[in-house]
């Protein structure tokens, strides 16, 4: 029997209540309350998350808390890590859109050289594991690279 979990959000927004229209709250129970808006592209406040902000941010660590459980079923020691997340948003004639593809780069530091190999690897393992990976309907290429605290 498969599991499954529920997650819930509730978004809220009132007329009148934020200075851009397109600005409203997702609140998440026992979590500080997200404001949100459009992207500046899309007449959104620049200064608040968008909703093409947080799937990047959603896949990204994703992949990193994935990446990080796949290393330490292996005895991999990860000190630092990094993602630069690029996404592609294609929008159409109709201004109907979606994201065609999205690139990560995650660099993980590992503390053993002789793992370097294997850590690389993993990422694979890494991807296919990612619930939001799993989720999406548009490529998402991973780019990894791996270094050592040990001169190699």
């Amino acid at each position: 029997m498969k599991k499954q979990f529920l997650f819930e959000v509730l978004t809220q927004w009132k007329k009148g209540d934020h200075k851009n229209a397109k600005t409203h709250t997702s609140k998440i129970a026992e979590k500080p309350d997200l404001k949100i808006s459009a992207a500046r592209k899309f007449k959104g406040e620049a200064s608040k998350h968008n909703p093409e902000d947080l799937l990047l941010s959603a896949l990204s660590s994703c992949h990193m808390m994935s990446y990080l459980y796949v290393c330490q079923q292996h005895g991999i020691e990860v000190v630092d890590y990094n993602d630069n997340a690029i996404g592609t948003l294609e929008l159409r004639t109709d201004l109907s859109g979606g994201f065609t593809k999205v690139q990560l780069h995650p660099a993980a530091t590992i503390t053993d050289v002789t793992q370097k190999a294997l850590a690389l690897d993993l990422h694979k393992k890494a991807h296919e594991l990612c619930f939001i990976a799993n989720s999406v309907n548009f490529e998402v290429v991973i780019d990894p690279s791996v270094t050592t605290l040990e001169s190699e």
